[in-house]
């Protein structure tokens, strides 16, 4: 997969998008095509424009003062920027799992029907049915299923990030967005997220930002790697990783930069 081609498979088609904060070019002219049911890894260094391009995908960018875009980003073919895209059914679809974890200040139980209950849910059958199944699907069940009234802020740290992945699929996305999700993890909660992931793509699309190319390696289907703005370089993991097209690319991963 080449980084100015058309996939047939694609859920997001990023065409000749360009960003600037005021007079800062965030993101240059980046075409990039994210298939469905893989995950996706955007590396490169610090201000790169990985996490800004991220925060494209459910418009979180709109939040930014002076924050100016042109271009296109094609969700299911539907342009996200439209003036008539609901942005609240369009983070519902799009769903962000963020570098720190941030479980709200209510109980575990809470904190995973939350979104199903602005979404107007209420049975409280269906509700139990959607705790169990998040969890469950988030790799926790079986660490809190007796302390589901508990606060969720006395978690460790990884364990509050797989409670804000069960809080993102509550309300069934199509794409998880993970903004460097291991970074502040020990290696055995990060090895955890990272299998969680792999489990996850059978059903989301991911995308995942991360400053750690052996995490980029082993949780990646698509690699793309990022450089002052401009995406240099995508395609398969293996390939990014063992015979990348260019010498940016083969400099950032051997480590003679960045």
């Amino acid at each position: 997969m080449k980084n100015n081609g058309k996939t047939t498979d694609a859920i997001l088609q990023v065409g000749d998008l360009n960003l600037r904060y005021g007079e800062k070019h965030a993101l240059r002219d980046i075409r990039l095509p994210i298939s469905r049911n893989q995950v996706t890894s955007f590396i490169g260094p610090s201000g790169c424009g990985k996490s800004t391009l991220l925060r494209c995908f459910n418009r979180m960018n709109d939040l930014v003062e002076n924050a100016r875009m042109d271009g296109s980003i094609l969700f299911d073919e539907e342009e996200i920027n439209s003036p008539n895209m609901d942005v609240i059914s369009l983070r519902r679809r799009i769903g962000m799992v963020f570098q720190q974890s941030n479980p709200f200040p209510k109980s575990i139980y809470e904190n995973i029907v939350y979104g199903p209950r602005i979404a107007g849910v209420s049975d409280k059958t269906t509700l139990d049915e959607t705790v169990e199944r998040c969890l469950k699907s988030a790799a926790i069940w079986d660490e809190v299923k007796d302390r589901l009234n508990d606060s969720a802020l006395g978690l460790s740290g990884g364990q509050a990030q797989r409670i804000c992945i069960a809080r993102a699929i509550a309300v069934n996305p199509e794409i998880i967005l993970m903004d460097e999700p291991c970074s502040a993890l020990d290696p055995i909660s990060t090895l955890k997220i990272e299998e969680l992931i792999d489990e996850l793509k059978q059903q989301y699309t991911i995308v995942i930002v991360t400053h750690n190319m052996q995490q980029a390696a082993r949780v990646s289907d698509v690699t793309a790697f990022f450089y002052l703005g401009e995406l240099i370089e995508s395609g398969a993991t293996k390939t990014i990783f063992t015979n990348p097209e260019k010498k940016q690319t083969e400099d950032y991963i051997t480590g003679r930069f960045g």
